[in-house]
């Protein structure tokens, strides 16, 4: 590991040292449209991809530029882009005024001009927003802060763990990317949350439909892709302050980051910081099946927990040449609701839980993710290279007091290795690569190849079973062609192919069961997986259509895509301790094959932004967790049994959008999603599938001020979330009755003593609304989401010149 981090390090360092430092300077000046200075304006240079901010007074140098001519792009939030080009044979000096632009749907979800260029490049529906979104909706994780966006649902463990859902579909189906390499951690566990330091990401793409192309294997959903876009200005250096406080769990959070950049060379370090308590329901008790569990003071007992994170990212930036390495680490420790863990839900302590709301008593999780990631580009002439490498070890434990069932001993062997009270351990290695070369052939054509590989090593431990340790390989290429008729007109089209291999190791029983009915039966050692070795292939493709007017914006996508199944799907045969449930896979499952058709239309003009993204979904053989009539006796304490299946499937469904500016700073939006899912075949054909989200629908009011009595880039708005009923179930899931709930929001920029502080506050579940999620985690044990809660983000920026 030591001699693979010093191998990128020295890579970078080599890379960095092969370009020379001489030339002009570009010094420039950004104003709005009465003249006044644009602070925080984006500025990038084409073709070497050099890239700062205006300060204060508007204005930015780029120093010791090559001779030559670049394509000069200046973006600001509200603002069209500034595109121009710049001779540069001696130094210059630029001035540009730029345009207030059309009203537009990304700004619902406040981003800037990369979201517009972004959209009219992808023929897939996709929603981009930065890290000001982020902290104006900042939720329990990442992905909660994810989901105001249309199309996104997330399946919540307590407060601090939710995992993504775009249009129904999750789990393994949604890829999740940090800096160009996919994460990968146990996402296939329900109660497996994501790693993933929301303060640490400065810009999240939302990619809508099946993007196998580009992302391989499991992106037949979506793709989540989190990149740090920005680059520190030459010569410069400073960093941040962030304080989060939430009311409905205690919650105290820190993340701390500095930067700096000395020409060539940047560096970032952030720290976070996190803890909390037990969160609080609107409800008094709740009924886990014919179990009613009371709670004392309205609070889910031992739901706490903590987080801490390190960051470091070191850079190299040259004319065509940029390089970064990112190092990580993310460490949680969380509680389970003790009333939802184990065999059934009766057998907790409660006195001991109900004495503090901060401690973290059994049953807990502990999760460790630690990443190194290296991104590097050339770019010459009308080419460019790009590399990615990955390692990543992600170690998770979930530990509950050592109780006996079925034929386990009353009291625990100390021949064994493992602590009797480590009831289940994961232990995941992962290395990843990317390789991908593009090429402007001309004004009008661009071909993109490229390989995609990855390589996994899951290894178990402790006293329960439910996945045995595997290996997985996969490796996949793509060639991808852009073809521009006009710049209003572009075609999209390319195909991939896809190898994987998976294999998973037998276990045995670590107690021996009788194995007979009657009482003389011998005692073996039962096996409950075996020795697992299947291979993978599929050709997919994918073509896509973007038209674009002056106020009208048309795409459409049609594509195939497959998702190999994972070891759980093929192999799992034990409890989940976490939903009462045994659960057994099917050795002989087959790939998933889907094909897709997204359309997309939207108008906008200065006043008005309207826009539909309709989809249409068919899987040859769905793969999903089918409850059956069978209880387990030899393993749990008659719990039910599901076996993996596969069905055909058919879905569709659409999210709707619209903003209307009813003065210069109020505007008024809407955002509806409805997903239709339904089984073709099967035992279960008619029914839907598991985790189907319910149509909702966001009504927003937003007031936005450039100045504001003392506050500059003041807002304050107001969600009305109104969601349906749903119920088209899979049982055992239960149906679950629609709701209205009201969060508020407001934030701006204020100065104290010569410091900008920027403020935000949410008030989520204004009116302490007793309502249920479909898609929670905790749904089907009748657990209400979280009451009401305020949420204050403080961000104390600060920067200097070197």
């Amino acid at each position: 590991m030591r001699k693979f981090v010093m191998l990128v390090i020295c890579m970078i360092f080599l890379h960095g040292h092969m370009f020379g430092q001489s030339g002009f300077v570009l010094n420039g000046l950004v104003v709005d449209e009465n003249n006044d200075p644009l602070p925080g304006a984006s500025v990038l240079l084409y073709p070497i991809e050099k890239g700062t901010v205006t300060d204060a007074n508007g204005q930015f140098v780029m120093n010791k530029l090559p001779e030559g001519s670049y394509m000069l792009d200046i973006s600001f939030v509200g603002y069209k882009n500034c595109i121009d080009t710049v001779l540069v044979n001696k130094n210059i000096a630029y001035k540009t005024q730029l345009e207030v632009a059309n009203l537009s749907l990304q700004e619902v979800v406040v981003t800037d001009n990369y979201a517009e260029n972004r959209k009219k490049e992808e023929a897939l529906n996709i929603e981009v927003v930065n890290d000001t979104y982020l902290k104006q909706n900042l939720g329990g994780s990442l992905m909660s802060s994810l989901e105001r966006l249309p199309g996104v649902t997330t399946i919540d463990i307590g407060s601090g763990q939710s995992k993504p859902v775009i249009r129904g579909l999750g789990f393994n189906r949604v890829v999740v990317v940090e800096n160009n390499i996919k994460h990968e951690a146990q996402q296939w566990g329900s109660d497996h949350g994501l790693e993933i330091d929301q303060y640490a990401v400065d810009n999240v793409e939302v990619i809508k439909g099946p993007a196998s192309l580009m992302y391989g294997s499991d992106a037949i959903g979506g793709v989540i892709d989190m990149n740090n876009r920005k680059l520190p200005a030459p010569n410069s250096f400073g960093g941040s302050v962030d304080l989060t406080g939430k009311t409905n769990n205690a919650l105290l959070g820190t993340s701390i980051s500095l930067y700096g950049r000395k020409d060539w060379f940047f560096a970032n370090l952030r720290a976070t910081y996190i803890d909390y308590g037990d969160y609080k329901v609107p409800t008094d008790s709740v009924d886990i099946y014919s179990y009613r569990a009371a709670l004392h003071n309205n609070y889910l007992r031992n739901t706490a927990g903590n987080e801490k994170n390190l960051h470091l990212t070191l850079g190299i930036i040259q004319n065509g040449f940029q390089s970064k390495l990112f190092v990580s680490t993310v460490n949680s420790k969380s509680g389970f609701f003790a009333n939802a863990h184990g065999l059934e839900p009766r057998n907790v302590d409660t006195d001991l839980h109900d004495s503090s709301n901060r401690d973290i008593n059994y049953p807990y999780q502990n999760a460790s993710h630690f990443k190194v990631v290296n991104t590097t580009h050339y770019k010459w002439d009308a080419s460019k290279l790009e590399m990615d490498l990955g390692f990543q070890r992600n170690f998770r434990q979930e530990w509950s007091a050592y109780v006996s069932h079925g034929y386990m001993p009353p009291v625990f062997p100390d021949t064994l290795s493992f602590n009797p009270d480590l009831e289940r351990e994961f232990e995941k290695y992962v290395y990843s690569g990317n390789l991908r070369f593009s090429h402007q052939v001309n004004e009008k054509n661009q071909l993109v190849t490229g390989i995609n590989s990855e390589f996994q090593d899951n290894r178990i431990d402790g006293r329960g079973f439910i996945i045995p340790a595997y290996q997985q390989f996969s490796i996949g290429g793509f060639v991808f062609a852009k073809h521009k008729f006009s710049e209003q007109s572009r075609l999209q089209l390319g195909v991939r192919y896809d190898y994987g291999t998976i294999e998973t190791d037998e276990y045995y029983d670590w107690f021996p069961s009788p194995v007979g009915e009657d009482e003389n039966s011998n005692l073996e050692y039962l096996q409950r997986a075996g020795n697992i070795d299947r291979t993978f292939s599929n050709l997919t493709w994918s073509v896509g259509y973007n038209y674009d007017m002056e106020h009208w914006t048309l795409k459409t996508n049609a594509g195939k895509s497959f998702r190999m199944p994972i070891a759980k799907e093929l192999a799992a045969n034990g409890v989940n301790y976490h939903r009462f449930s045994y659960e057994v896979g099917d050795p002989d499952l087959s790939p998933e094959i889907s094909y897709q058709l997204d359309l997309g239309v939207e108008y906008h003009s200065k006043r008005l932004a309207v826009g539909a993204t309709p989809f249409l979904n068919y899987f040859d053989n769905y793969i999903y967790l089918n409850p059956s009539s069978e209880f387990d006796r030899l393993y749990g304490n008659g719990n039910q049994v599901f076996y993996y299946t596969q069905s055909r499937v058919l879905r569709y469904g659409a999210e709707l959008h619209a903003h209307y500016e009813l003065l210069p700073d109020l505007q008024l939006g809407a955002m509806v999603e409805y997903v239709y899912s339904e089984q073709l075949s099967g035992e279960k054909k008619g029914y839907t599938l598991p985790f189907s989200p319910p149509a909702s629908a966001i009504i927003n009011l937003k007031y936005q001020k450039k100045k504001f009595a003392f506050a500059e880039n003041a807002y304050a708005s107001v969600d009305l979330r109104i969601t349906a009923p749903q119920n088209r179930i899979v049982p055992p899931e239960v149906t679950t009755d629609g709701y209205r709930v009201v969060n508020i929001g407001a934030g701006g920029e204020v100065e104290i003593f010569n410091q900008k502080v920027n403020v935000s506050m949410q008030v989520q579940n204004l009116f302490n609304t007793n309502y249920f999620k479909h898609t929670s985690f905790y749904r089907l044990i009748n657990v209400p989401e979280a009451g009401r809660n305020i949420v204050m983000n403080v961000s104390v920026p600060f920067s200097g010149k070197l």
